[in-house]
């Protein structure tokens, strides 16, 4: 007894060393493009890549990637943040493109890929099959992580975002299903793969959308920031947990209930304060994982095993860029002539190069089992492509991006939006020292001072304002759309209120946002 505790005490401080060293590692990192400003033309995220490749380059291995660890701890919140921070309204737009994307392109691209390599490499169909489900899928960690440092625009990042939270489902589906065909634990036909989908994601809508509102009709009896933090925490794993043990899509599942409560129960359950609090927070947790995420996917890479599977490798990245620029361009075409969903090539193009794999695609490799054929060729292959699409394609996207011209000014809107957000303070300021400036104790020239720098800066920042509309005349349009977006918060806001008041049973629909879809 006394030795078990002894190794169980020794087990948890050599992973809490581990658990340190990465972490201390990751935050290294960051700090990098503060110091050598050549740095930031690479995305944070790639940027760890990089660096944990160059440590398994020398052989150091920080921890142990297991499928557990990725799907259980790290995926989680990661989905949760992504869906929280997804708006419904914008969602529900290109909802066909995105099921189209999400569903008949993993169809499209196991086929492809798994075709291309039995008929090339000679691999069994088992095995092409395996690397075609575990790379079927976009990876909403790398995805999202990476359209937001580059400032894509907003509804290119929702079709991206929206793809990579709901393939994974279908992915992880159509390798369960092919991992038990071999195995004896299923049957081969249409009825079976339906049923089990149908399952599948059926359990997962349910206990996530069960928790979601639960967790959402439960806020509103109390007013606790941290309580209601920790809520959306345990709810992100709990979903996950409760949803695999019944047998359903943990992803799905954590994605409903994020959706859920980021625009229904942050709405009617949260005052702004906390919702601010919380979604801060989020972002906090999504930096955290993502740091340890990336650093051990670059530092698991075996350059060995790569090596010996270059042409397993080079043949699955063709085959995965070719079934996805079908997938991609095919489908969208079909949405744009079904529901005149209006997605413009340069958008599709980035669509393309920008479905990026990652963690769940390593993840589903390394839970193959050891007792079928080929398991070795399907991490290394797994691993190498994504290797491929994160340095290679992730790289790129954003020259590609200025080359289609899709980042449009997002930096000059950026810098218009700081100037007059500082505009708008100090006028704040300049009025609170105005109705302050007869308290006694203070020196009237301090008064007098201050309001001089306030007014010289006003003054400077209203030139600025200026000239950026005088180059830029589209900031007025841009300006007035951030108007109206806060007008409708504030309305649907009021709403909740009541709510919660009891003045009404059930949220209204701003009016604003009626109004302005029947104008258009």
């Amino acid at each position: 007894m006394v030795l078990a505790s002894a190794v169980g005490e020794a087990v948890i401080a050599a992973n809490l060393k581990s658990f340190l060293l990465v972490l201390s590692v990751s935050l290294s990192v960051a700090t990098l493009p503060q110091i050598f400003s050549w740095f930031r033309q690479i995305p944070y995220t790639l940027l760890l890549v990089i660096v944990g490749l160059g440590l398994a380059l020398v052989d150091v291995r920080l921890v142990n990637l297991s499928p557990e660890l990725i799907l259980s701890i790290f995926l989680p919140p990661l989905l949760f943040e992504a869906a929280w921070n997804l708006k419904w309204t914008e969602l529900k737009r290109d909802l066909v493109p995105i099921c189209l994307y999400a569903v008949l392109g993993v169809v499209i691209s196991i086929a492809g890929i798994a075709l291309g390599l039995h008929q090339l490499t000679g691999i069994s169909l088992t095995t092409a099959l395996l690397i075609g489900a575990s790379l079927s899928a976009t990876d909403p960690v790398s995805v999202t992580a990476l359209f937001r440092e580059l400032g894509v625009p907003k509804r290119l990042s929702t079709l991206m975002e929206g793809e990579s939270l709901f393939n994974d489902g279908m992915a992880v589906v159509a390798f369960g299903f092919l991992v038990a065909l071999p195995l004896g634990n299923t049957q081969l036909g249409l009825q079976p793969i339906l049923m089990q989908l149908f399952s599948v994601v059926g359990i997962g809508v349910a206990v996530g959308g069960l928790i979601g509102f639960g967790i959402s009709y439960l806020t509103q009896r109390f007013d606790l920031p941290l309580v209601e933090q920790s809520l959306t925490l345990v709810s992100a794993y709990g979903t996950y947990i409760i949803t695999e043990e019944l047998g359903g899509s943990g992803v799905i599942g954590v994605v409903t209930t994020g959706l859920i409560l980021g625009n229904f129960g942050s709405r009617i359950g949260m005052n702004p304060r906390t919702r601010i609090i919380v979604s801060e927070f989020w972002e906090f947790l999504a930096f955290f994982v993502n740091s340890i995420v990336f650093l051990l996917i670059g530092d698991q890479i075996r350059f060995h095993t790569l090596q010996a599977n270059l042409g397993i490798i080079a043949v699955t990245i063709i085959g995965m860029i070719l079934t996805r620029a079908i997938a991609i361009y095919l489908l969208g075409g079909l949405s744009n002539w079904l529901v005149k969903s209006d997605i413009p090539l340069g958008d599709q193009t980035i669509l393309w190069w920008g479905g990026l794999r990652g963690s769940v695609s390593i993840a589903l490799a390394l839970s193959v089992p050891a007792i079928l054929p080929g398991q070795e060729e399907i991490i290394a292959t797994v691993f190498g492509v994504v290797l491929f699409t994160l340095l290679v394609q992730g790289l790129t996207v954003k020259p590609l991006l200025e080359k289609l011209q899709l980042l449009g000014n997002q930096p000059l809107r950026q810098q218009y939006s700081e100037a007059v957000a500082r505009q708008v303070a100090l006028n704040r300021v300049l009025q609170h020292l105005q109705q302050t400036e007869k308290r006694p104790g203070i020196d009237p020239e301090f008064y007098r001072y201050q309001e001089t720098l306030i007014r010289g800066e006003i003054s400077r920042l209203q030139a600025e304002i200026a000239q950026l509309q005088d180059e830029y005349p589209d900031l007025c349009n841009f300006m007035a759309e951030q108007l109206r977006t806060e007008l409708l918060a504030i309305e649907a806001d009021a709403y909740a209120e009541f709510v919660r008041a009891g003045w009404l049973n059930k949220e209204l629909a701003p009016l604003l946002q009626q109004v302005s879809d029947s104008e258009a």
